[in-house]
């Protein structure tokens, strides 16, 4: 998607743009993962909040994944003790607060998706490749400013 847009307006609807193309190819994906793998879409998004959650060092407690993904406290206790079940999900007990059980991303999904998205890891790292340290930095500061922005409207839609 080379365009070249003039000023901030065109630059702004660009990246707009390809953020909506990133999500519709991150979809389609999802979708083919989901399906080789017998997760449902709920199945698949908790196991992505877990895992963002874990990357982020804030491991979600049951019922945080319940308002992330919105289901009611039946439902997710529902799809998480299947996903524990099933091997998807561990529950830990929480280091301070022994009241709070958090959930993990067991090793073996784990590897299965690394297993099922490394290719998409080459060919992003390759895609990179073409760009500078200070280029990636902006774009690096851009995307967080959008995610930010998605949350902040994500967190008024709920009120």
């Amino acid at each position: 998607m080379s365009r070249s847009p003039a000023n901030r307006d065109a630059v702004e609807a660009s990246i707009v743009s390809d953020v909506q193309a990133l999500s519709a190819e991150s979809d389609d994906l999802s979708r083919v993962f989901r399906e080789r793998h017998d997760l449902t879409d709920n199945d698949f998004r908790a196991l992505l909040h877990v895992m963002v959650s874990e990357r982020d060092g804030e491991p979600l407690t049951q019922s945080q994944l319940g308002q992330r993904i919105g289901v009611s406290g039946a439902a997710i206790t529902y799809l998480v003790d299947r996903m524990v079940q099933s091997g998807h999900l561990t529950r830990e007990q929480h280091p301070s607060d022994r009241r709070k059980i958090l959930l993990r991303y067991a090793d073996h999904p784990n590897a299965v998706a690394r297993a099922f998205f490394a290719p998409l890891g080459e060919h992003t790292a390759a895609a990179l490749r073409q760009f500078s340290v200070a280029e990636l930095t902006i774009a690096h500061r851009v995307l967080e400013a959008l995610v930010g922005s998605m949350r902040d409207f994500g967190a008024e839609l709920k009120g």
